[in-house]
């Protein structure tokens, strides 16, 4: 993104607030975790879900979309997911490989974006099956925080289906990107 002369004014919509304001919440929901208030943990993850949706809806309800904006909203929910994961990794270590599945998928999504750029290509906004993943992990967290107690069984549902999710959304986005990226090539 480049910086521009009205990235102060950017930085003061609603949206873009909201956006920060996502941010702000990690530490408070990394806090109650670590005092194990899981219930409080899953309430700061559903203002947070709650807040990312109200900042697409106003950014494009209210024609605030903006660069730092563009920027902002996906590293939020990045962020947030990574954050999330990486929290329920520490009470159960074999999610590590979910933690794992969602830093290859988001790798790959930076190198194909940079790539994609080097082109003269970019997505054109997140696409379903990224928002579908997004949305599967916000859930299956918020019912993992307020049911501490989850049967193994049904802890193992819930993370294969974010994980069946996470790859789902990979798997697309990265023939979107052959198909960006083969289409620039026969111009």
């Amino acid at each position: 993104m480049k910086i521009t002369q009205n990235w102060r004014e950017e930085i003061k919509t609603i949206p873009n607030g909201l956006s920060l304001f996502r941010i702000v919440l990690l530490p408070v929901y990394l806090y109650f975790v670590w005092q194990r208030s899981f219930y409080l943990a899953g309430l700061v993850i559903a203002v947070s879900g709650l807040t990312d949706f109200l900042d697409g809806y106003i950014a494009r309800r209210f024609n605030q979309i903006t660069e730092l904006g563009k920027l902002l909203d996906p590293l939020s929910d990045k962020l947030t997911q990574f954050v999330l994961i990486l929290s329920m990794a520490w009470y159960r270590p074999w999610i590590w490989l979910l933690l794992g599945l969602f830093v290859i998928k988001e790798g790959f999504m930076m190198i194909a974006g940079i790539i994609g750029l080097k082109h003269g290509v970019k997505l054109s906004g997140a696409k379903w099956y990224g928002k579908l993943a997004t949305a599967v992990i916000y859930l299956g967290m918020v019912i993992l925080l307020v049911c501490p107690q989850l049967a193994e069984t049904w802890v193992s549902v819930i993370f294969g289906v974010i994980a069946i999710c996470l790859m789902l959304s990979f798997v697309l986005y990265a023939l979107e990107y052959r198909k960006m990226l083969r289409s620039t090539k026969l111009n």
